[in-house]
Parts: structure tokens; sequence; C-alpha cells
């Protein structure tokens, strides 16, 4: 007899009020793109450094740079996938420019996370 999976029923039973429940409530699938879009960039350490740090104050590409060990381009090109998923925003002062966190849901969804993993 096969090994029963953990993950699986133990019958094929099928609730189709529940299956079409969900299929109702369903995101759209251009959401569910960006959302994922947007996970996809948390999962790499350094756009979550960049965001880690950007969340105690703005920074400029060179100070994000120094911080991180690394080129100022790929510090910029990793800000730039973090502006288009509009996590960060950056602002010019004459010729440096500042970057910081889009608004304070991005640092709520670092800390969310931070605390499911603590407890």
């Amino acid at each position: 007899m096969p090994k029963q999976s953990n993950d699986l029923c133990g019958c094929r039973l099928i609730h189709r009020p529940v299956v079409e429940e969900a299929m109702a409530s369903a995101l759209p699938p251009d959401e569910v793109e960006t959302l994922a879009q947007t996970f996809k960039a948390l999962a790499d350490e350094t756009r979550l450094k960049i965001l880690w740090a950007l969340e105690k104050r703005e920074m400029c590409v060179c100070d994000l740079a120094a911080m991180l060990g690394l080129t100022e381009s790929a510090v910029s090109h990793q800000l730039r996938l973090l502006r288009n998923l509009q996590l960060v925003s950056n602002r010019r002062n004459g010729v440096v420019l500042y970057y910081r966190l889009t608004d304070k849901h991005v640092s709520q969804l670092i800390n969310i996370t931070l605390n499911h993993l603590r407890d």
C-alpha cells in the first residue's frame, strides 16, 4: 500500500460550494503577479538590507553602497527594482538622489514578518 502524504486528504472529495466561494474571492491575476513580484523582491538579502536601512532614515546611493560594501551601480540596480514595485521613492537635492520607503506599509510588512519569525 502506498505511503499516505500528510499534505493530502485521505479521500477524494470535492466540496463544490467551498471551491466556488474560493474562486469567487480569488485575487485578480494582475494583483497576484504584482504581489508575487513584491515577495520575490523581498526575498533578496541585499534588497532587504536596503529596505531595513531606509526604514531608519533616507539615504543616498553612495551611502547605501558604502554600508553594503557594493558598487553604486549594483545598489542603483536594486533601488530601481524596488522603485518599480513602489517600495521606495526618491527625491533629488542638487546632484544627490535620496531614497526612502514609499510609505509605512513597507516598514509594517518587514516588521510583521520579523515579529512572526521571532515568536
